[in-house]
C-alpha cells in the first residue's frame, strides 16, 4: 500500500467503500468511541467539519470498542447517539479494532507510518491520524488532543 486511498472500510450500513472516494480531500482519521472521558470531542471534530468541509477537509470516524468497552451498542444506536448529542453529519464507519491481530489493515497501515507515544499501539479512542490531500499520514495526535488544536495543520494543509 502506498496511501491511505489504497484501502477499502465497511461504513456504518457494512457497505464496502474505497477511500479512493476521498482522493484529494485532507483527512482527519479518528477511533472513537461514545462512552468515553474524550467523546465530547465530538463537538469541536464537528465544528471543524463544518468550518472546513467546503474547502476539502473531511473526518472519517470509526467507532472502536476495544477500550474498556467504551463502544458499546449497535453501529445504528452508536451512529445515532453521536447525530442526537453532538449533531455529527461527517462519516461514520463500522466498529473497527485499532489494536490486535483483528486490527483493520486500514490502522495497521496509519500506525507503521506514524508511531505514538506507545509505539505502533494505539493508546485510547481519540487517536487522530491527519491525512494530505496526496494520501500522506502528516501527523498522529494523542487522545487528549482537542480538535481545534489540530485547526492550524489542517488549514495549511487546506
Amino acid at each position: 500500500m502506498t496511501n491511505v486511498y489504497d484501502f477499502t472500510v465497511r461504513d456504518a450500513d457494512g457497505q464496502e467503500v474505497s477511500l479512493r472516494e476521498y482522493e484529494g480531500k485532507v483527512l482527519l482519521i479518528v477511533n472513537t468511541a461514545t462512552g468515553c472521558g474524550f467523546t465530547p470531542q465530538y463537538e469541536g471534530l464537528q465544528k471543524l467539519y463544518d468550518q472546513y468541509k467546503d474547502k476539502g477537509f473531511v473526518i472519517l470516524d470509526f467507532p472502536c470498542n476495544q477500550f474498556m468497552n467504551q463502544a458499546p451498542g449497535t453501529q445504528a444506536e452508536i451512529s445515532s447517539f453521536c447525530q442526537l448529542n453532538y449533531g455529527v453529519t461527517f462519516p461514520q464507519f463500522e466498529k473497527i479494532k485499532v489494536n490486535g491481530k483483528d486490527a483493520i489493515p486500514l490502522y495497521e497501515y496509519l500506525k507503521e507510518q506514524k508511531k505514538g507515544a506507545f509505539g505502533k499501539k494505539i493508546s485510547w479512542n481519540f487517536t487522530k491520524f491527519l491525512i494530505s490531500r496526496e494520501g500522506e499520514v502528516i501527523a498522529r495526535f494523542a487522545p487528549n488532543t482537542k480538535p481545534e488544536d489540530l485547526e492550524a495543520k489542517i488549514v495549511e494543509l487546506l
